[in-house]
C-alpha cells in the first residue's frame, strides 16, 4: 500500500508512490480546523447575511456544500500527486486543476529534512522537505508519507546522491559524535534567552513604562501590579523580563529535545525534538563556514554551541544558503573537538584591533546615550509630563568599561588553512572559514573609520548571508592591515585550490568554479 509498511530500499526507485492513505483526513481536518475558526469570529453576521438572502435551508446546504468541496478536494490531491525516486532524480507530479510535473537532481539536494508533531507521529505520519542549493525554501514537500517511508527516502536520497558525486554506492555507517545530556539540555533552557537585549528592555520599561503611566495620569501598571513605586517597580521589571526569558527558554530546549548527531565519512545526520519531530542530513561537502557561539552565560559557565552553514549558491545565483546546529549547547571543549573534526584548525591566537578602535566604541556608545537623552527630554517638553529623561545618562559609567569589552571580544586569525573571525561581547561568535570556500573578499572603511584610520574586511562564502550581516569579518583592524590581510586570503584561496587540486580533491563542493570574485575594494 502506498505510503504504509516499511519495504526494501531497492524498492524505492523506479516506482511511482502516493502520499500515506491518511493524509487525506489529516489534511481535511487541519484545512477544515482553520476555516471552523475563522467562522467563529464571523459565524454570526457572515450566516445571517448569507440566511436572508438565500434563506437558512440554502445557508445550510451551502455549508455543507463547502464542507464536501474541501473533502472531494483532498481526495483528489491525494490521487493525483505521486513522487518517484530514481537514479538520479526525484520526480514529484501534483496539481488538481493544473498539472505540474517537477524533475529534482539528486546532486542538487542539499538536504533531506523529515518533521513530525505529536499527532504525526500517533497517525505514523510524517512530512518530508527537500532542499536545494539556490532555493530559498523548500524545493519540494511531501505532506504526508508513512514514519518508515520517510525514513527509507531519507537514506536512499543520501546514497543515491553519494554514489552520483563520487560514483561509490553502499552504507555508510553512522557514529554517534555528539548527544545532548539532561544537564545539558536544562542548561540550554536557562542560558538561551538572548542576553544582550534583557537591560535594553530593562531600561526600556524602567523608564516608558512609568513614562507612559504619568502621561495618562494613572498609576504605573506593569505585569497586572498596580501602584508600584521606588524600588518595586524596577524589580516587578525585573522579573517579568527573566520570567520572559526563562520561557523562550523552555520552548527552545524543546526543540532539541533528544539531539542526536551522527556522522559517516560523507555526512552528518541529526535528530531532535520533543512535541516536533525533526531529523535531516548536512553534506561534509557543502559545509562553508562553522560558527563557535557563546552568549555572556554560556562563556561564564564554559559552554557553547555550533552552527554549521552549508552552501546557498546553485546554477550561478546567490541565496542566504542554510544554518543547522551540529551542537546546541555543550562544554566548550567538546565543541572545539567536533570543530577540529570537521576542520582541523588547531590553536588560535587572535589579532586584536588597534586600541584607537576602543576610542571608537567609547564615543558611539556616549553618542547614543546622549541621544535617548534628549529625545526623552524633548518628548517631555512636548507633553509636559515627567518622562525620567535623564535615567539614561546614567549609563556613561559603564561606557569605558562596554567599550573595553567590545575591543577586547574582537579580532582575528588567519592559519594555515583557515581565517578565523572574532566578535561580540554579549553574543561571542567566532567564525571558522576554510580558504577553499572563500568567494570573495571585500575591504571597506566608513566615514568614521576613515578618521581613525581603521578598516574591516569582510570574508564571503557561497552560503554566508551577506544582507543579514552573518560573513566573517576582522572589524576595525589598522587600516595598512586590511590591504595585506585582503591580499593574504586571496593567495590562500589561491594556494588551498592548488592543493586540493593536486590531491585530486574536488576543488569546491558547492560547483563553483576557480573563477569567482574573489578579491574587491569597497570605500
Amino acid at each position: 500500500m502506498p505510503g504504509g509498511p516499511a519495504m526494501t530500499t531497492d524498492s524505492l526507485t523506479e516506482q511511482a508512490f502516493h502520499l500515506h492513505p491518511l493524509s487525506v483526513p489529516y489534511r481535511v481536518i487541519k484545512q477544515g480546523l482553520g476555516i471552523v475558526f475563522l467562522l467563529l469570529f464571523l459565524s454570526g453576521p457572515v450566516f445571517g447575511a448569507v440566511a436572508s438572502v438565500l434563506g437558512i435551508p440554502l445557508a445550510i446546504a451551502l455549508g455543507l456544500a463547502v464542507v464536501v468541496a474541501i473533502v472531494g478536494y483532498g481526495i483528489a490531491y491525494y490521487r493525483r500527486f505521486e513522487y518517484e525516486l530514481t537514479p538520479d532524480t526525484f520526480d514529484i507530479r501534483s496539481g488538481v486543476f493544473a498539472r505540474r510535473d517537477r524533475e529534482i537532481p539528486l546532486h542538487r539536494i542539499q538536504n533531506v529534512d523529515i518533521s513530525r508533531n505529536v499527532i504525526q507521529r500517533a497517525l505514523g505520519l510524517a512530512e518530508v522537505r527537500l532542499e536545494t542549493a539556490g532555493a530559498s525554501g523548500a524545493e519540494a514537500q511531501l505532506k504526508y508519507v508513512g514514519g518508515d517511508r520517510a525514513s527509507q527516502l531519507q537514506r536512499e536520497i543520501s546514497r543515491l546522491r553519494r554514489s552520483a558525486d563520487d560514483q561509490r554506492a553502499g552504507e555508510e555507517q553512522f557514529e554517534t559524535v555528539f548527544q545532548i545530556t539532561e544537564r545539558e539540555l536544562g542548561l540550554l533552557a536557562l542560558v538561551s534567552a538572548d542576553a544582550q537585549l534583557m537591560p535594553i528592555l530593562f531600561l526600556a520599561a524602567s523608564v516608558f513604562v512609568p513614562a507612559v503611566g504619568s502621561l495618562s495620569g494613572s498609576e504605573w501598571v506593569f505585569f497586572g501590579t498596580e501602584a508600584l513605586s521606588g524600588m518595586f517597580g524596577p524589580l516587578v521589571t525585573l522579573g517579568g523580563l527573566i520570567a520572559i526569558g526563562l520561557a523562550y527558554g523552555v520552548i527552545n530546549a524543546a526543540m532539541y529535545y533528544g539531539f542526536t548527531l551522527d556522522r559517516a565519512p560523507e555526512e552528518l545526520r541529526y535528530e531532535r525534538g520533543l512535541l516536533q519531530k525533526y531529523s535531516g542530513t548536512i553534506p561534509l561537502s557543502k559545509i562553508q563556514s562553522l560558527t563557535i557561539r557563546e552568549n555572556v552565560l554560556e562563556r561564564a559557565l564554559g559552554y557553547a554551541s555550533l552552527e554549521i552553514e552549508t552552501a546557498g549558491q546553485g546554477g550561478g545565483e546567490r541565496d542566504q544558503g542554510t544554518t543547522q546546529s551540529a551542537i546546541p549547547l555543550a562544554e566548550r571543549h567538546r565543541v572545539f573537538e567536533l570543530t577540529n573534526s570537521i576542520e582541523a584548525v588547531g590553536d588560535m591566537r587572535f589579532e586584536r584591533p588597534p586600541k584607537r578602535a576602543r576610542q571608537r566604541y567609547a564615543v558611539r556608545y556616549a553618542a547614543v546615550v546622549g541621544a535617548v537623552t534628549g529625545l526623552l527630554y524633548l518628548v517631555q517638553g512636548v507633553f509636559g509630563r515627567p518622562l525620567y529623561w535623564w535615567a539614561p545618562l546614567g549609563l556613561l559609567v559603564v561606557v569605558p568599561l562596554a567599550a573595553h569589552l567590545k575591543w577586547k571580544h574582537r579580532g582575528y586569525f588567519a592559519g594555515e588553512n583557515h581565517i578565523v573571525t572574532r566578535n561580540g561581547f554579549w553574543v561571542r561568535q567566532l567564525k571558522v572559514v576554510p580558504y577553499y570556500r572563500v568567494q570573495t573578499v571585500l575591504s571597506s572603511e566608513t566615514i568614521f573609520q576613515r578618521r581613525r584610520h581603521l578598516g574591516t574586511v569582510t570574508i564571503d562564502t557561497a552560503g554566508a548571508r551577506s544582507l543579514i550581516g552573518t560573513d566573517a569579518r576582522a572589524a576595525d583592524i589598522a587600516r595598512e592591515t586590511t590591504e595585506q590581510l585582503r591580499e593574504q586570503v586571496a593567495e590562500e584561496l589561491y594556494e588551498s585550490l592548488r592543493r586540493r587540486s593536486d590531491s585530486g580533491t574536488p576543488e569546491r563542493g558547492d560547483g563553483a568554479g576557480r573563477d569567482a570574485a574573489l578579491t574587491g575594494t569597497e570605500l
